[in-house]
């Protein structure tokens, strides 16, 4: 399935049911967003697709496995968390943001939120290996919402966006404090691109 980081809006997580690795939620999810869904869709939650496993009114329900909640926030989630929500798009709809697979490829840690006039500013810190893939006025999904990076700083391991009133109103990202994690979506083809010259490089230099 196919996302584009347009979060429709929050939810929060009524029921946690942790069993031998698996963990079972169920979400209250907003007015109508829950209407035309079926059990099997997918469903952008905090960044990662999950499917459907039963549908009551506006509760929303989903099986997490292993190695979903090993790669991301799941493995800490817990009851009254507000989580980010997005539909699968549909052939014709608009890409608002950039094209998201669900897929969620680390998590990254906030070490810095600044507040300057009609600004938000938060910092993340990560690993190096994963920053590779990060470029200034490139494209990042954070807990599923699409922005732009703003700077990147490679001495420390870190990079910042800068959100906009919007997507605070309709994010998570606006309950967050200094020392959450966050789930972390690396765009596709900027990965792509980058692992494709570190092979030639790697090729050229040994022969």
């Amino acid at each position: 399935m196919v996302f584009s980081g347009i979060v429709e809006g929050t939810g929060k997580i009524i029921t946690v049911s942790k069993l031998e690795n698996l963990t079972k939620i169920s979400i209250k999810t907003p007015q109508k967003f829950s209407e035309g869904i079926k059990i099997g869709a997918s469903v952008c939650v905090d960044g990662v697709c999950l499917t459907v496993s039963s549908i009551s009114d506006d509760v929303l329900s989903f099986d997490i496995i292993m190695e979903t909640l090993n790669v991301t926030t799941f493995k800490n989630i817990k009851k009254k968390d507000v989580v980010n929500l997005e539909r699968s798009m549909r052939l014709g709809d608009e890409i608002g943001g950039h094209l998201l697979s669900g897929h969620i490829s680390t998590t990254v840690q906030i070490s810095n939120i600044e507040n300057p006039e009609n600004n938000h500013i938060i910092t993340f810190k990560l690993d190096s290996e994963t920053l590779r893939y990060i470029f200034p006025k490139g494209y990042v999904a954070l807990n599923g919402v699409s922005l732009t990076v703003g700077e990147v700083e490679k001495s420390n391991n870190s990079f910042n966006v800068y959100l906009i009133p919007e997507t605070l109103r309709l994010t998570n990202l606006s309950n967050k404090s200094i020392g959450d994690k966050i789930n972390l979506e690396i765009e596709t083809q900027t990965k792509n691109m980058v692992d494709t010259m570190l092979q030639i490089n790697k090729e050229l230099i040994h022969g």
